[in-house]
């Protein structure tokens, strides 16, 4: 029987999904269609395998994120190993981590790459391709997996496929192009014997590392040296930091597949399957509005949202009642913090405003107002000169660092839940409808030593209230 992990790639950051989307908390964290967010579901897609050994998922992602990847793992029940990136050098290099990590016991097995981020509506007939895809895996080819176009879309590449291989259902490689404009990708839709790239691939660890070495080998040598500098950290695996830096920045796409295409030789033979499954990248607001279901004038909608005489449109509440009339082709999406309106055929520029909102040092591009930690979460509800209003909740058992601020000074209340205070040299117990000060300068931490959530309003004042004003002491969690 053979084995195969899912290696999941959660380095994107989405940013034409703003505002729900950003750089701190991805769309692959997010819950856009059901109540899975995209990286849980991208795991759950591959239950039910039978004829295989499916081992525990392998998800490749960055440090942000890692603390919310872990619990939203926890959170399904999969206790998978979570890969970090020091920093972002897509994803050529990520695979081959992901490859040095599956071999690490001198085990081979099969690797199904997946990115977080996408969505794919018929699990049944994903599972069927990906069973077509570990034949030919095991015979030693590099499997892909192209996704039939019903459009001449400019916003994906496209792979060509040639000969059908023996035992039907796949096809050699021809070539893999760049995204084209919209008269070629029309012919490319007329052809037939062109597929959209999904970004999935199928092949044994060992063939992806030979693969590299023979196009790549600075990404392998990179990445071995990191690999070997490693080291397990809880939950987490980390490799080397400065040799991880060192490595060149390539997609799997350009390091490899396009000279597995050309027929290079000395390569693995490659191979596409055709997959027909309710795909999408979600790489924008309009495909998020092509799978959600719709009403019988087109409209898609989550949350408390209110149509009147509204066609094709998409409208997402995060709390706030919202109410459209008259409207058509139309994205709006309410968060606590910003609100998009944009026309459905200019969704790709809201990039744009996300630049602008980087460019102006403004939090709205990279954060949410909701901010999860390790230990919890908190928002910030409300702020003003020289003061600043959060509601924190703190999970059973966990701990905030012992820490202290240099400019600011806190007032916490209990609302619900028992806390455990450290303030100086003391410590001591609050429980609801209490309060504590914590001055400026003093050492402080809070704990939760319940068995319910914590929940608190801190109530910030001083001359300076960044989240960078933290000087730990120390933290359960290494940061």
């Amino acid at each position: 029987m053979q084995t195969l992990i899912p290696i999941v790639l959660s380095g994107g950051s989405g940013t034409r999904l703003w505002p729900l989307s950003r750089e701190q908390y991805p769309k692959q964290l997010l819950p856009l269609v059901g109540e899975d967010s995209l990286l849980q579901a991208t795991i759950r897609r591959t239950e039910g395998f039978t004829g295989i050994q499916l081992e525990a998922p392998m998800v490749v992602c960055n440090e942000e994120y890692r603390f919310v990847i872990a619990e939203q793992l926890r959170l399904i029940d999969k206790a998978g190993t979570i890969l970090l990136e020091p920093t972002g050098r897509n994803t050529a290099p990520a695979l081959t981590l992901a490859a040095l990590a599956a071999m690490r016991d001198g085990a081979d097995p099969i690797l199904l790459v997946m990115p977080s981020d996408h969505i794919i509506l018929d699990t049944a007939a994903f599972q069927e391709a990906v069973r077509k895809g570990v034949t030919l895996a095991t015979e030693g080819k590099v499997v892909t997996f192209g996704i039939t176009p019903d459009s001449p879309e400019t916003g994906f590449g496209y792979i060509q496929f040639g000969d059908a291989l023996t035992g039907g259902g796949a096809y050699h490689i021809s070539r893999f192009v760049e995204k084209p404009d919209l008269a070629t990708a029309q012919t490319y839709l007329d052809d037939g014997s062109y597929l959209w790239n999904s970004g999935l691939f199928m092949l044994r660890a060992s063939i992806w590392i030979d693969a590299i070495s023979l196009c790549h080998k600075d990404i392998l040598v990179a990445c071995r040296a990191a690999w070997d500098e490693g080291s397990i950290d809880g939950e987490f695996l980390r490799v080397g930091k400065e040799s991880f830096a060192q490595c060149p920045s390539d997609s799997i796409d350009y390091a490899v597949m396009e000279r597995i295409a050309a027929g290079e030789s000395s390569l693995p033979l490659g191979a596409v399957i055709p997959l027909v499954a309710g795909w999408s990248d979600v790489g924008a607001w309009d495909s998020l509005w092509e799978v959600l279901p719709k009403d019988s004038n087109g409209n898609a909608s989550q949350g408390d949202v209110l149509l009147h005489d509204c066609r094709n449109t998409l409208v997402m509440s995060g709390g706030r009642l919202v109410a459209c009339v008259g409207v058509e082709d139309v994205v709006v999406v309410e968060t606590p913090d910003a609100i998009l309106v944009v026309h459905k055929n200019k969704t790709q520029d809201v990039k744009k405003i996300v630049d602008s909102l980087k460019l102006e040092g403004r939090s709205e591009g990279r954060l949410h107002r909701k901010v999860f930690r390790p230990w919890g979460w908190y928002d910030g509800i409300d702020a003003g000169e020289r003061f600043q209003v959060k509601r924190i909740v703190v999970k059973p058992g966990a701990s905030l660092s012992l820490q202290m601020h240099r400019h600011r000074a806190e007032h916490w209340i209990v609302v619900c839940g028992t806390a455990k205070v450290t303030r100086g040299d003391s410590s001591y117990l609050l429980s609801e409808n209490e309060s504590t000060f914590i001055p400026l300068g003093t050492r402080h931490r809070l704990e939760n030593p319940g068995c319910v959530p914590l929940e608190m309003i801190e109530v910030q004042s001083g001359s300076y209230l960044g989240e960078d004003d933290i000087v730990r002491f120390e933290d359960i969690y290494g940061r």
